[in-house]
């Protein structure tokens, strides 16, 4: 039936704008404790954060970062390099990690007792001593009614848990009381409730909105198990998308003490894969020690903030928050040019250096999968990601292409879009140069009539400038110019 009169109708636009992938998230895997924070996050769950008070609300914090794996990396990140947003997850369960603590006497000092920030609230009991001799007796007093708990850093800046008096309870001034109290116990986490975390940053999409592009498991990636799973997952995010694992090289008494076992220890342990970045060793910023992954995620979110979001940069050469080199126990590390040649040049490990006045920069061009491989789209830490970066944007953008109808304007519209995209790239310095075509060899008519269309992508991102020479000579004809005068 006709519909009269004069109607305008409106088509989809050809070229699509691109979903670009985000870069520079880390997504990290270890103990927190939340039993300190003030609106504590769930456990083995991703948790989005964008700042350090909304981490401290989430996650809580403590200085022991031996027990507390991933507050080395909230300081690192989020203060000292100020990079966010940053993707944790918590493996540290104070309902099921736990110890008792029998009860103490506590000597009381402003109204106040302190105990470790351990201490998780809800099971914390107070006493006080009445009376004296065979009359003595204990009795109990009431949260909220006697005293009040609450998580705080004291006199020396270490954060625990604070027992206060309240003015109007029964025992304002008592000179001592008697504290019991179960405690959460990081130190019980495993490697299987690590690799359990890895397993979550398949929930990052749904859960937070967001794909983290890089790994990271500070105080556990050692661990030939941890590393190996977190390699696989970088590979297949999702199953989809693409990100590296930022691992660690032991630097303890039982791994690499020194610098001439780093190559055997990297294939021993099998770190050769081209979806890992290892590092070595350990550095320090006054009295608080990182591992070097930790302050190389900052690092590499903060280059990529600062080329808007594409990592065609390597962080080599870059500065990090660091003032010193160090094994775990603290023993110095001073590494000569030759020997970083050696571990950033010949045996594709992350190091850092401080040399020719440029201060403490973390140097190495190289993935894991250095020397056995030496594909330049896999060797290169900037090129293996601007594939990924690629990738992921591909994926993201003609997600919503899926099912529709197989047509010369569909392939049209993906190769217009593509085209344009990749010319923008080029254009912006970010590419050498590229582009996207669909190759008859490459779609068979099985393939397509299966519904698989493939369309090829050439692209060159650019290579570091990792050495560079200059030939000196001698000319004869300016000395033959000079004495000619």
């Amino acid at each position: 039936m006709a519909k009269l009169g004069v109607h305008v109708y409106e088509k989809a636009t050809s070229v699509q704008t691109p979903k670009v992938a985000t870069v520079g998230i880390p997504f990290v895997v270890g103990t927190a404790p939340v039993q300190s924070a003030a609106k504590p996050a769930k456990s083995n769950v991703p948790v989005l954060v964008t700042s350090w008070d909304e981490a401290v609300e989430k996650l809580g914090f403590s200085y022991d970062w031996e027990s507390y794996t991933l507050c080395e990396f909230m300081y690192s990140h989020l203060q000292l390099f100020g990079a966010q947003p940053v993707i944790f997850c918590n493996i540290n369960d104070p309902a099921s990690m736990k110890r008792e603590e029998a009860a103490a006497d506590y000597t009381v000092a402003d109204h106040r007792v302190a105990v470790s920030v351990d201490a998780i609230a809800d099971t914390i009991k107070v006493s006080v001593a009445e009376g004296a001799g065979e009359a003595a007796t204990t009795r109990a007093l009431e949260r909220d009614t006697d005293y009040s708990i609450l998580y705080d850093r004291d006199d020396t800046d270490t954060y625990v848990c604070i027992v206060e008096l309240l003015e109007d309870g029964s025992a304002y001034d008592a000179e001592t009381v008697s504290v019991a109290y179960s405690a959460a116990d990081p130190k019980t986490a495993t490697v299987a409730d690590v690799v359990d975390g890895v397993a979550q940053v398949d929930a990052c999409l749904t859960a937070v909105g967001l794909v983290p592009d890089l790994i990271a498991a500070p105080g556990w990636s050692h661990n030939t198990v941890v590393a190996a799973v977190m390699a696989t997952k970088a590979a297949a995010i999702n199953g989809l998308f693409k990100g590296k694992a930022v691992i660690d090289a032991d630097s303890g008494e039982d791994g690499v003490t020194e610098y001439s076992q780093l190559s055997g220890y990297k294939n021993k342990n099998n770190f050769v894969d081209v979806d890992q970045i290892i590092c070595w060793p350990m550095v320090q910023l006054g009295d608080y020690r990182f591992h070097l992954s930790t302050q190389l995620c900052g690092l590499m979110a903060t280059v990529d903030a600062g080329n808007r979001g594409i990592p065609y940069e390597s962080p080599s050469n870059k500065n990090l928050k660091m003032d010193a080199c160090v094994l775990k126990d603290g023993t110095p590390v001073n590494l000569t040019w030759n020997q970083v040649d050696l571990i950033a040049g010949s045996w594709g490990v992350v190091t850092a250096v401080n040399f020719l006045d440029s201060g403490w920069v973390a140097k190495g061009n190289y993935t894991a999968c250095y020397p056995g491989n030496t594909d330049v789209k896999d060797q290169f830490i900037p090129v293996s990601r601007m594939f990924d970066f690629i990738g992921n944007t591909l994926i993201r953008t003609f997600w919503s292409k899926l099912d529709k109808p197989m047509t010369p304007a569909l392939r049209d519209s993906i190769l217009q879009t593509c085209n344009i995209w990749l010319g923008g790239l080029t254009g912006g310095g970010y590419l050498y140069g590229a582009r996207a075509e669909m190759l008859a060899e490459e779609n068979p008519l099985t393939s397509l009539l299966d519904g698989i269309i493939t369309l090829h992508i050439y692209n060159a991102p650019p290579v570091p400038a990792q050495e560079i020479d200059f030939i000196l000579e001698y000319d004869v004809s300016y000395m033959e110019t000079a004495l000619a005068a």
